[in-house]
């Protein structure tokens, strides 16, 4: 590890070590911000530097935001501090440290080996670290991030200074603050679409589970999450994704997405397989399937089988 810090040209941040972004379950701030817990965890101190939906690239503030709930208890704003203060979210040309640390999250190769296994969905194979898709909230998650426990450790860990730690958390507030503010922009004055969200966001990292409703013990499947979600509100869905698209509002294909829509995939509109919660800024909640957890991902991807969305009346 480097105990010092290895700059990149001036738009650089601190040269570190180990971590770059897995592309895997997701969270979204949107929520979580308006709901307290990030913001709150934060401060909600006075901001600094730019906004997040104006400084980082939609691909990684999409790739920070599906990393962190790999790690219960870390904020995908600390993954974007860290992307922010290495490479500028990979903007800067040359992505080499003097140290020898390399790509937009600034590994050295010998700690990137550590944390690749396995490969996330769309990782190069072999890993990389000039993928930014490739390898590990794991680093921070091995040394405190997890549950939150020590998130100063963590990053500490990234990098052995405690101004980098500070400079992190400073930029980590800045984003949190952002994403607060957006949020407030963004969302309806409506207490259901409120509620439903953020119970859906509680329940990031649940394990997948066919047929799963929630109950204790269990966990969800697509249409489980999104029946429990609006229930929390106070509103009944039918069970199953066919049946909660067929007795709801449908919105016109022209009409912009609110959060709290229900978003509906399958091969077409009799033959509905998938549901997921839109939370705003193009993402959504849902339990996709076996092998990943509840979690946050673009609402829209190529060959994603897309068919309608609707809005549950409150």
């Amino acid at each position: 590890m480097e105990s010092t810090a290895a700059r990149i040209g001036a738009a650089a941040g601190a040269g570190c070590l180990a971590f770059l972004v897995l592309a895997a379950a997701a969270a979204t701030a949107v929520l979580s911000t308006l709901t307290g817990g990030l913001f709150d965890f934060f401060g909600g101190g006075a901001g600094a530097g730019p906004s997040a939906p104006a400084d980082i690239p939609p691909r990684m503030l999409a790739l920070y935001q599906q990393a962190a709930p790999t790690c219960p208890g870390l904020p995908w704003t600390v993954l974007a501090a860290i992307g922010k203060i290495e490479t500028d979210h990979g903007r800067v040309p040359n992505q080499v440290s003097t140290a020898g640390a390399v790509g937009p999250m600034q590994f050295l190769p010998g700690t990137f080996d550590q944390y690749t296994t396995p490969v996330p969905p769309g990782g190069a194979t072999p890993p990389t670290p000039w993928d930014p898709v490739d390898a590990a909230a794991r680093l921070l998650c091995a040394n405190g991030a997890r549950d939150g426990l020590d998130l100063h450790a963590a990053i500490y860990a990234y990098n052995h200074a405690d101004w980098y730690v500070d400079e992190v958390l400073t930029q980590a507030r800045a984003y949190a603050k952002d994403a607060r503010l957006q949020a407030e922009a963004v969302l309806p004055p409506n207490q259901t679409t409120a509620t439903t969200i953020a119970y859906a966001r509680s329940k990031i990292g649940t394990p997948y589970e066919w047929g799963g409703t929630g109950t204790p013990g269990h966990g969800y499947d697509c249409s489980g999450l999104t029946q429990a979600a609006y229930a929390a509100a106070g509103v009944n869905l039918p069970r199953v994704a066919q049946d909660q698209y067929n007795a709801t509002l449908k919105l016109p294909s022209t009409a912009p997405l609110l959060p709290g829509d229900l978003l509906f995939y399958g091969a077409d509109l009799t033959n509905i397989t998938h549901v997921g919660l839109y939370t705003g800024d193009g993402q959504m909640i849902d339990a996709a399937h076996t092998g990943t957890p509840v979690r946050t991902e673009p609402a829209r991807h190529p060959d994603d089988h897309y068919l309608a969305a609707t809005r549950p009346a409150p």
